[in-house]
């Protein structure tokens, strides 16, 4: 696709991402709708608020209602349009990238990201293939305040636990993104005492070396301050990484271990667990070895949803943190994954290093090259594809190219650290090499 790729329309605000084209998202959805309701959500940059005015712009303008949720997180988007009949709901947010990018995430009635049908249709419109009609007179839509729903949202999350939290002492990151108010609310009214990290959003320093992607100064918080454990978020708050008692980080793939051992000792697991190729294949064996399958899907949450759909299980999730618990959601929830693990720990009665017992993980490298052309640093990367596999043993090498910024993801994987660098740095020269690097 032109526009859309595998988590929305993203790219560098008022540069290859405008308020025109969110005024033009608006008029597609707004008669889409047929002069329906629409829900909008964003996070801190200060382009959201930009972007924000502009789509529910747009959707005024083709008759439709838009009601404004203001600063919450991608997954409260989704919850809403579920359960409060909108025809859509968009999220405005580039996720894990830096506050000069921007996106625009589109949803279904049904709450799951919109099939590529209709994201095909808003690109011809975007691309000028055809027209629409605007609205007149009474037919012209309304903007609303929408607070109440965010609100709505939160008691629905604070109705999933079982019991208090009073006891825990718990380190958050909230990135200065979507959770920065969402996540400390959440845990606080379950009693626990929270200490609390990127919760200081000026616009411009959402992801600034906090959150998920930066989960270090979680850790030395949790270390520091005696910390029962902790929980980073992304700057839309759909990805979770954990920190343990001990400073141990707890990707999603150790979220997907403990969570399916509890969720089948509950009658809840259905067929098992979906995770993606980018899953440490150390998680599957694992998994295999507690007698729990583990299916593998594409890589983006919307991949995961579908699989999880088609073979009947009730957890899925990527390593990045999202995590979909299909009981309560259809999308990444970072802050329902964090409230689960908590949950779980609170019925085990044990410690969080205590429920990753068993898990037994590969040693992988990952690096990411910036790159101007990705089809050209694909092709550089498999020319040596087979060459940096042969270093490893009983492992594999991975390379694609990412779905949301202008990168090209290295995976090595195998029983020994060492020649997965190897591996992986052979691939990052060839790339190099090729002279297709930013900056090169």
């Amino acid at each position: 696709m032109r526009y859309f790729g595998t988590d929305g329309f993203r790219g560098r605000a008022n540069c290859s991402l405008t308020a025109e084209h969110a005024f033009r998202i608006g008029r597609f959805l707004g008669c889409e709708a047929k002069g329906g309701r629409v829900v909008i959500g964003k996070d801190t940059r200060r382009s959201s608020y930009m972007l924000e005015y502009a789509l529910a712009a747009g959707l005024n303008a083709s008759g439709a209602d838009a009601y404004l949720l203001h600063v919450t997180t991608t997954a409260s988007v989704s919850h809403l349009v579920r359960t409060e009949g909108f025809d859509f709901g968009v999220m405005i947010s580039a996720s894990h990238n830096p506050f000069e990018d921007n996106g625009i995430k589109l949803f279904s009635a049904g709450g799951e990201k919109c099939p590529d049908e209709c994201l095909l249709r808003a690109e011809g419109y975007l691309a000028g293939e055809f027209s629409l009609p605007l609205a007149e007179g009474e037919r012209v839509g309304r903007t609303v305040d929408h607070v109440a729903g965010r609100n709505r949202y939160l008691g629905n999350l604070l109705s999933l636990v079982g019991g208090s939290f009073r006891g825990y002492r718990v380190g958050l990151d909230c990135g200065n993104g979507s959770a920065w108010a969402l996540g400390r609310t959440v845990f606080e009214a379950l009693g626990a005492e929270v200490k609390a990290l990127g919760v200081s959003p000026d616009g411009c320093n959402i992801n600034e070396n906090c959150g998920s992607t930066c989960p270090e100064n979680l850790r030395e918080l949790v270390k520091r301050e005696g910390l029962d454990l902790g929980f980073a978020f992304d700057g839309d708050a759909d990805r979770c990484i954990a920190v343990d008692e001990g400073g141990r980080i707890v990707d999603g793939d150790g979220i997907l271990y403990l969570s399916a051992r509890a969720m089948r000792a509950h009658g809840e697991l259905g067929g098992g667990v979906v995770g993606t190729v980018m899953s440490n294949l150390g998680l599957v064996r694992s998994l295999e070895r507690e007698g729990i399958c583990c299916y593998l899907s594409g890589v983006g949450d919307r991949f995961v949803a579908e699989e999880m759909a088609s073979r009947g299980c009730m957890l899925g999730g990527e390593p990045s943190g999202h995590v979909i618990f299909r009981k309560y959601a259809v999308t990444g929830d970072g802050i329902l994954t964090a409230l689960m693990v908590m949950e779980t720990m609170r019925r085990a009665k044990c410690p969080l290093s205590c429920l990753l017992e068993g898990l037994e993980l590969l040693p992988r490298v990952e690096k990411n090259v910036r790159v101007l052309d990705k089809a050209a640093a694909m092709r550089a990367a498999n020319g040596v594809l087979q060459e940096a596999k042969a270093l490893l043993t009983g492992g594999r090498v991975l390379v694609r190219p990412s779905g949301t910024e202008p990168l090209v993801r290295i995976l090595a994987e195998g029983e020994s650290a060492a020649m997965c660098e190897q591996a992986a740095a052979r691939v990052e020269r060839a790339i190099r090499e090729a002279g297709v690097c930013a900056g090169s």
